[in-house]
């Protein structure tokens, strides 16, 4: 897939044909994830899309509204040392921009597995993924208004925001524990505890 086809491509669709294509010719397969991390083509320049903070994707400033072509081009995503994130073929990479984090967490399912609280999570570009030691969970203070923001581990240096209604959820299965003799407000999952804030923090932001 040359760069030149890739700067003429006016629509998404074209756009993901050009990548289907190419991933074929490199042996891919539609089961499971391409191998992006052990791909190094050469940099080909950025292109027109974006990923919202919602996690809309938007190409030459419209929105891709066909799920099949996020979930394709969410596939070959890698973010990369220098801290941007590209979409990557076996022949080539493309820059494109991304508001927050490239996915969004928007179903959680909590259950108990031998004695320990596990939380799964789905994207919403389809990936499932269990909170732990391989996809930690971090939390952000941002903002004027010390917005809480947590993110998973998706896979690579890819995360995923937890939205906001999974947020209030994790907030309620939190719990408060001793941790280097200060008392955090935590999350458990995986049997990894992922520490929130001090308690006193929180106990500060929530009057």
């Amino acid at each position: 897939m040359a760069a030149t086809e890739i700067q003429a491509t006016t629509d998404a669709a074209g756009l993901a044909a050009l990548i289907a294509r190419a991933a074929g010719d490199a042996g891919g397969s539609a089961r499971g994830l391409p191998p992006v991390e052990k791909w190094n083509p050469p940099f080909c320049g950025d292109i027109d899309m974006e990923i919202r903070a919602d996690g809309t994707w938007f190409y030459m400033g419209t929105p891709i509204g066909r799920a099949p072509l996020v979930r394709l081009f969410s596939t070959v995503l890698r973010r990369d040392e220098d801290g941007k994130t590209y979409l990557v073929t076996p022949v080539e990479k493309v820059g494109i921009r991304v508001v927050d984090a490239p996915f969004v967490a928007v179903e959680m399912n909590a259950v108990d597995q031998e004695g320990e609280p596990l939380l799964t999570f789905r994207t919403n570009v389809g990936d499932v993924v269990e909170a732990g030691l391989e996809h930690p969970l971090r939390f952000v203070i941002h903002g004027e208004n010390s917005e809480l923001k947590p993110y998973l581990h998706v896979r690579g240096r890819l995360e995923a925001l937890v939205s906001r209604p999974m947020m209030y959820e994790l907030v309620e299965r939190g719990e408060r524990l001793e941790i280097n003799g200060r008392t955090m407000f935590c999350l458990r999952s995986g049997g990894v505890t992922f520490p929130v804030m001090p308690a006193d923090e929180l106990d500060a932001l929530s009057r």
